[in-house]
């Protein structure tokens, strides 16, 4: 790989570019077709983040047995190029080629791969080929000699490659030699390692420019926290009577997400809630006096998404929360909900966004099974000049008021348009802020969101417990469009674009899966979360394992939505029964292995129980921020109810080993370390661990196994 900060134009003036006018499509005189990452043909940008590794691929061939090769370019904002990568082919008959480039500093990059004839490549093949038969011996040894007296004279090369050359070629006119002495000096390692640095490179034909949008890292990586500020300080008087928390008393939640090593705490709504068809508790329809309702009702006489609830604070407070977050090294993330309650002012001032029926109500929102009376959808499409401006200047607002994160409730019950006009228009301001799309809904809608600008995605990994399950959808996610899987990855994979966020649960989401399997259930599915994906999520309450449904609902009961929570943080601590400090050690795991830090890199092994699922995560030294290799396994028993002893058998050349390799497995989770083999045995079960999460480094020379 060759760097370079000067801006040049995609064919450098000592190379022999193509000499005839470019074809009607653009095809060159090599062909280049096929160019990946691309997100529908190049109507989006593929994503990046500053740091990471980038794949990119296309088909490059030519005409008759010629040597063909191909150099990927990555041209920075600006448009200097930052390096022109020699790839390397794919496979045998397949024509693709693969080089990974690395983007250093966010902005829309580009980048395109340029084809070319390779003359040294083609003298190789036949002069070794015919020399050894006799045929055109001296014709053959001459011809290379002048190839690379060429190479040699190209300006900007090294001293050390001008002499390799210029010897190799001196070598191969030397009459007094034999003829294969003189060709193994043309085809020496050290001159094709110097021609690998510095291809001769004929007729380059450069492919078509495609875009890269580089974001900072936490649009890939990042652990959050979420937490329903009124429940933290909240508290009872003597009467029973219920007091909210505040902001200034939810800092408490940040202390225990720093504890944990959490990236970003999550507010839900913290705006005035309307009281208009207010639910109480368990979602019913009838409130109580005290019954906070919920945060998603928002709007009332106290305002509307440009307000806080007066019982948390004031704009003082929030920034005072804003402020002691960030001192701590975590971001804030704020809900968008574009919702109203029937008390928020636009109803009052802005009926043209909201679409009445024929009886002059509106309706409420609905997402059947679940009704919500006490929510007025948006209409987008009467009005869409005046509530487009609206919700950027709201957006705006809490930027200024240090929010770079916003997580967007229902954003698929929201035009697609409006959302890419939206984050471009926020990008414009502060391309530092960041929307993660809760849309648990069809793939379709879910992919558009992300092509268009949402930097995460809720995924459904809730609801996927078993091992093919798991298998085929971490297909989908960490593979690109031109890597097609099996089953939900059929039609290729969605990481040139979609970057995941698993939540085991949320304040909406509690499956039977979480219900009923108890600790382990908890702990393995949290395992799972942090360290398939670079982004997860832990709701409040996770770690107490907090499992017990409303009748006839996937939600909690007693939920926090409608009313205030206490929880005794200190007496599970005491007790044991807290999986805080598994979730500390995970966040640890995440912070000091950049394999966990990526979304591709993902291999699977397997197991002979099926309920064992298997995987590692690998960034190689080449592309790893550290400059080392990095490796780790993870072996997880999905069964929560019982112990299972099997034998799992490893791919050993995705951990970056020979078959007969051992190496030292040390568990991120109990420290413990052991030697492993290709075929390991294991046993896992909620009275051990249902788990191992382990580094993964080789067995030097000479030590015992």
């Amino acid at each position: 790989m060759t760097a370079e900060s000067q801006a040049e134009p995609a064919v450098r003036p000592h190379e022999r570019p193509q000499l005839i006018a470019p074809s009607p499509s653009g095809l060159g005189r090599i062909p280049v077709i096929d160019t990946s990452p691309s997100v529908d043909g190049g109507r989006w940008a593929a994503k990046a983040v500053v740091g990471e590794a980038v794949p990119v691929r296309a088909t490059v061939f030519r005409e008759g047995h010629d040597a063909v090769n191909a150099s990927a370019v990555l041209a920075r904002p600006d448009g200097s190029v930052r390096t022109r990568t020699t790839m390397r082919p794919l496979g045998p008959g397949t024509d693709r080629w693969e080089a990974w480039v690395v983007p250093d500093v966010p902005g829309d990059w580009t980048f395109w791969v340029e084809g070319w004839s390779d003359p040294y490549g083609t003298w190789d093949h036949d002069a070794t080929i015919k020399v050894r038969a006799g045929v055109d011996v001296e014709l053959m040894l001459v011809e290379g000699a002048i190839l690379l007296e060429r190479a040699a004279a190209r300006e900007h090369l090294p001293e050390h490659a001008v002499q390799t050359l210029h010897g190799a070629a001196w070598a191969l006119r030397d009459t007094g030699r034999p003829a294969e002495v003189r060709l193994a000096a043309g085809t020496a390692d050290e001159v094709k390692a110097v021609l690998a640095e510095h291809p001769l490179r004929d007729m380059v034909s450069p492919g078509p420019r495609m875009q890269l949008r580089v974001e900072r890292e936490r649009a890939l990586v990042g652990a959050w926290y979420e937490i329903f500020p009124r429940s933290e300080g909240a508290w009872r008087d003597e009467s029973g009577a219920w007091h909210s928390g505040t902001l200034r008393t939810a800092t408490a939640a940040v202390d225990r997400a720093k504890s944990m090593g959490f990236d970003v705490i999550y507010l839900t709504p913290i705006h005035p809630i309307g009281t208009t068809n207010r639910k109480g508790r368990n979602n019913t329809l009838t409130t109580e006096p005290g019954d906070p309702g919920s945060p998603y009702g928002i709007g009332s006489e106290a305002g509307g998404h440009d307000a806080i609830h007066p019982d948390l604070g004031t704009f003082a407070d929030f920034d005072h929360f804003v402020r002691y977050a960030n001192d701590r090294g975590l971001e804030v993330a704020l809900d968008i909900a574009l919702q109203a309650s029937p008390d928020h002012p636009w109803v009052r001032e802005h009926p043209e966004w909201f679409t009445r029926r024929s009886d002059g109500s509106i309706a409420y929102a609905e997402n059947p099974p679940k009704k919500y009376q006490d929510i007025y959808p948006v209409n987008f499409d009467d009005d869409p000049e005046g509530i487009y401006a609206e919700v950027l200047r709201i957006v705006l607002l809490w930027v200024e008021h240090g929010v770079k994160l916003f997580r967007v409730d229902n954003p698929h019950t929201k035009s697609v348009v409006f959302w890419e006009w939206l984050i471009a228009r926020v990008r414009e301001v502060d391309p530092d802020v960041l929307f993660l799309s809760e849309a648990f809904t069809k793939p379709s809608m879910m992919r558009a969101l992300a092509k268009v600008g949402f930097a995460q995605s809720y995924t459904y990994y809730a609801w996927r417990n078993t091992r093919r399950q798991l298998t085929d959808y971490l297909l989908e996610l960490t593979t690109g469009g031109d890597e097609p899987g099996e089953g939900d990855a059929a039609r290729g994979g969605t990481a040139d674009y979609l970057r995941p966020s698993f939540w085991p649960t949320t304040h909406d989401i509690l499956t039977p899966y979480m219900q009923y399997g108890g600790p382990a259930a908890h702990a393995l599915r949290a395992v799972i979360a942090a360290t398939a994906v670079p982004t997860y999520g832990i709701y409040s309450g996770y770690e107490l394992v907090e499992s017990v449904a409303r009748p006839g609902a996937e939600e909690h009961v007693d939920n926090e939505k409608y009313e205030y929570k206490q929880r005794d943080w200190d007496g599970a601590a005491a007790s044991g029964r807290s999986l805080a400090p598994l979730l500390a050690k995970l966040n640890y795991a995440r912070h000091h292995h950049p394999a966990l830090q990526r979304l591709r890199g993902l291999s699977f092994h397997t197991a002979d129980d099926d309920d064992v699922l298997v995987y590692s995560r690998r960034v190689p030294a080449e592309q790893s921020p550290t400059g080392a290799e990095d490796v780790v396994l993870v072996v997880v028993n999905l069964d929560p109810h019982s112990t299972r002893e099997t034998t799992v058998h490893l791919d050993m050349a995705a951990l970056g080993l020979a078959s007969w390799d051992p190496f030292t497995a040390r568990d991120l989770i109990s420290g413990d370390a052991w030697t492993w083999w290709e075929n390991t045995y294991v046993k896992l079960g909620p009275d051990t661990t249902p788990f191992h999460v382990v580094s993964v480094t080789r067995v030097a020379e000479g030590e015992g196994a």
